[in-house]
């Protein structure tokens, strides 16, 4: 794979009398040379694709593979206590063998909000809460930590990280809100359909929003683009514009991916809102014919 990391979304809907469907195209994605794959985070039927446990299925990809990155594309912070959050990443840290990127976001659903009975306006206070808990028990055993939601008090963890201190943090998010979450408790920034334009801005507002430019440097920028490969039928309308436009060609497809590396862009990954029997086939797609092209 070129310097520009390609993973892939399982997000399709899988079939649900056959649980190993969705292990065997992570297989194959290995196979393939895949740097990751990613699994979004929902608790409710969406209509549209893979509505799993992140940490629980990529836990079965971790086991069902050897190389792959695992990451959560994005696992809803305020959605977990802070406690069972951080120990549940640092388990599959360990059982993984480190391969976990843990992806985060404040969320938006009301529904699943009111659910689990979360304030929706307390979502952006409750993540910088999950997150500052996290890395206060990945890096001291024992800890103690004083955030709005959660205390702790000599704290150690089931399970410490094989990581040093802890899973690598994405933060999703554009806002200043987000922006600022990310430098003060992620190792990456993570976008959804960014392009070049996108990207650079991100990267100017994260240096002027840090204490020291240098910092935001350091930072990964990741983003989820939106791929139909040509004559594989999409099954939903991608929420946003595609990677090599209307009517995709592997040439059309790496322009696009090259301009975003030349932007800044380190990983990313293909969300395909086709249907799961065609994702394997979608993948050797890529493989075959847009990597050769990337730079």
């Amino acid at each position: 794979m070129p310097s520009l990391r390609l993973g892939v979304s399982l997000q399709p809907r899988w079939p649900l009398d056959d649980g190993a469907a969705v292990l065997r195209a992570a297989r194959r994605a290995e196979e393939l040379g895949f740097d990751h794959v990613a699994v979004g985070n929902r608790l409710l039927d969406s209509g549209f694709g893979l509505d799993t446990d992140p940490l629980v299925l990529l836990a079965a990809v971790a086991g069902a593979t050897t190389r792959l990155r695992l990451l959560t594309s994005v696992l809803v912070a305020p959605y977990y206590p802070a406690l069972v959050l951080a120990n549940q990443a640092a388990t599959l840290d360990v059982v993984s063998g480190g391969r976990l990127i843990l992806g985060v976001g404040t969320g938006w659903n009301p529904d699943e909000f009111a659910a689990v009975g979360v304030p929706v306006r307390e979502r952006g206070a409750r993540t910088d809460d999950r997150l500052g808990a996290a890395r206060a028990l990945w890096s001291r055993r024992p800890t103690d930590f004083d955030g709005r939601f959660t205390t702790l008090r000599e704290a150690r963890l089931g399970v410490p990280p094989v990581t040093s201190g802890g899973p690598p943090v994405w933060v999703g998010g554009a806002s200043d809100a987000a922006l600022r979450r990310t430098l003060r408790h992620g190792d990456g920034w993570y976008g959804t359909g960014a392009d070049a334009g996108d990207l650079t801005g991100v990267r100017h507002r994260l240096r002027e929003l840090a204490d020291e430019p240098e910092h935001a440097d350091r930072l990964t920028l990741a983003s989820a683009e939106f791929l139909t490969p040509p004559g594989v039928p999409a099954v939903t309308e991608a929420p946003g514009r595609p990677l090599g436009g209307a009517t995709p060609t592997a040439a059309s497809v790496a322009d696009d991916l090259a301009r975003l590396a030349g932007a800044g862009l380190t990983a990313c990954t293909l969300w395909l809102p086709i249907a799961a029997e065609h994702v394997v086939e979608a993948m050797e797609w890529i493989a075959a014919e847009v990597v050769p092209q990337l730079p």
